[in-house]
C-alpha cells in the first residue's frame, strides 16, 4: 500500500477556557495518547470538523449544520485565543474543546458519520497516528513498536524546532533544512519497516478511503462575534451574524500606532475597490496610550486620517481579547459563511513583505464561494 495513502493536513489555531480536570478529560478522548507522546501527536480534529469538505464528506444535514455551528459559538473564540499559549496549555485547551465535539457527534451523528470522522484524522496525522492509544491498541503495537515510532518523531522535532530558532536569528540553515527532510522520510519509512504484514493490513482498512486533507480550505475558528461597546464610528453598530454573505476584513489597530499608519492606505484602498464586489472593512480601534481611550480623539484621528469604513471604539478591550490579538496592526479575512480564513500581524509591507497580496488572495478566494444556505 503507498505512503501517499496519509495525507497530512495543515496546522490548525487554538483556546482559553478552565484546565482543572484535564487529565480526566483528555483520558476520556476516543483519540488519546499516552502522557509520553502527547505533545508528539498533533490535534487537527477541529480543523478538520470545520471543514466544508469534510462536513460534506461525512454527509451532515442541514440540521446537523446547524446544531455543528452553534456548538462553534460556544467553542471558537477560546479555540482562537488558545493560540498565544504555550504548547502544553494549548494542547490541554484543545483536548477540552475536542471532548466537547466527540460528546457533539455522539449525540447528534450517526456511527458511520463517527467512524468516517475519525479515519479522516487518522489520515490527517499521517505517521504519528500510530502513536495513539486506540490505534495501538487496535493494531496490537508491542510497546518496542511504539518506542520507535516516537524516536523517530522526536529527532523529527527536534530537528524542526532547530530549524526555526535558526531562521528567526537569520542563521545558514540549509543543513538543517535537509536534516529536517531526511528525518521527516525516516519517519514515513517506518511505517513499512516497524508494522509486520498483517498489522499493515489492518491499518489499511482501519484508515478508509483515501482523502486528501492537505488542501481544505477552511480550517480555523468562527470569527467572534463583536462585543457591545458604546461608539461606532461611520457606522451604526454591526453584528457579524448580519454580515453573512459579504466578505469581512477585520483589522485591529491603534491611532496613535506608528506601524497601523503604514497600513492606512491600503486600508482605505479595500475599502474603496472592494466593498462594491462584497467586502465590507471593519476596524477596531483598541486602545494602547490614554489618548486612544478617548472616543472624540478616536473619531477626531479617524477623519484626519480620512478612514471612512466602519470603526468600532473597542476602550475596555473586548473584543481584543475575544480574537485573541496580539499585535497592533491586525488584520483576519472573515468569509461570507463567518469563518476566519487567513490573518496577517504587523505593517503589510514590512521591509517588502506581500502581506496586502496574500490577504487579496484569501479574500478573492472567499468572494468566489458560496454562502451556506441554513
Amino acid at each position: 500500500m503507498p505512503l501517499n495513502r496519509i495525507w497530512k493536513v495543515c496546522a490548525v489555531g487554538m483556546l482559553l477556557i478552565p484546565l482543572h480536570s484535564v487529565a480526566l478529560l483528555i483520558a476520556m478522548q476516543p483519540g488519546a495518547v499516552p502522557e509520553e507522546y502527547a505533545d508528539l501527536v498533533p490535534q487537527y480534529l477541529l480543523g478538520l470538523i470545520h471543514s466544508g469538505e469534510v462536513q460534506k464528506e461525512l454527509g451532515l444535514t442541514e440540521v446537523q449544520l446547524e446544531g455543528l455551528e452553534d456548538l462553534f459559538v460556544k467553542t471558537d473564540s477560546h479555540w482562537l485565543q488558545s493560540r498565544n499559549l504555550p504548547p502544553e496549555k494549548q494542547r490541554a485547551v484543545i483536548s477540552l474543546i475536542e471532548q466537547r465535539v466527540h460528546q457533539w457527534l455522539e449525540e447528534n451523528t450517526n456511527i458511520k458519520q463517527q467512524e468516517r470522522l475519525r479515519q479522516l484524522e487518522l489520515q490527517s496525522q499521517s505517521i504519528r497516528m500510530l502513536l495513539r492509544k486506540d490505534l495501538g491498541e487496535q493494531l496490537g503495537l508491542k510497546a518496542s513498536q511504539s518506542e520507535q515510532f516516537a524516536e523517530l518523531a522526536r529527532e523529527t522535532d527536534g530537528i524542526k524546532q532547530k530549524l526555526q530558532a535558526a531562521n528567526k536569528q537569520d542563521q545558514d540553515a540549509k543543513q538543517l533544512a535537509t536534516d529536517a527532510v531526511k528525518a521527516a522520510r525516516a519517519e514515513k519509512k517506518a511505517l513499512e519497516d516497524v508494522l509486520d504484514e498483517k498489522q499493515h493490513e489492518k491499518l489499511w482498512k482501519l484508515l478508509g478511503d483515501p482523502f486528501e486533507t492537505s488542501k481544505l480550505a477552511r480550517i480555523y475558528p468562527m470569527a467572534p462575534e463583536f462585543a457591545a461597546v458604546e461608539n461606532w464610528i461611520n457606522s451604526s453598530p454591526l453584528k457579524m451574524k448580519e454580515l453573512r454573505g459579504k466578505v469581512v476584513l477585520v483589522h485591529f489597530y491603534a491611532f496613535q500606532c506608528h506601524n497601523c499608519h503604514a497600513n492606512f492606505d491600503i486600508y482605505r484602498r479595500w475599502h474603496d475597490q472592494l466593498r462594491d464586489k462584497g467586502v465590507v472593512v471593519v476596524g477596531i480601534q483598541t486602545p494602547e496610550t490614554s489618548r486612544e481611550r478617548d472616543p472624540a480623539a478616536v473619531e477626531a484621528a479617524a477623519v484626519e486620517r480620512d478612514l471612512q469604513f466602519p470603526i468600532l471604539v473597542d476602550l475596555e478591550s473586548k473584543n481584543w481579547r475575544a480574537w485573541g490579538n496580539t499585535m497592533w496592526p491586525s488584520v483576519y479575512v472573515v468569509d461570507k459563511n463567518g469563518y476566519i480564513r487567513s490573518w496577517w500581524n504587523g505593517e503589510l509591507q514590512w521591509q517588502g513583505a506581500k502581506g496586502d497580496k496574500k490577504i487579496e488572495k484569501a479574500v478573492n478566494v472567499a468572494l468566489a464561494e458560496k454562502t451556506a444556505d441554513f
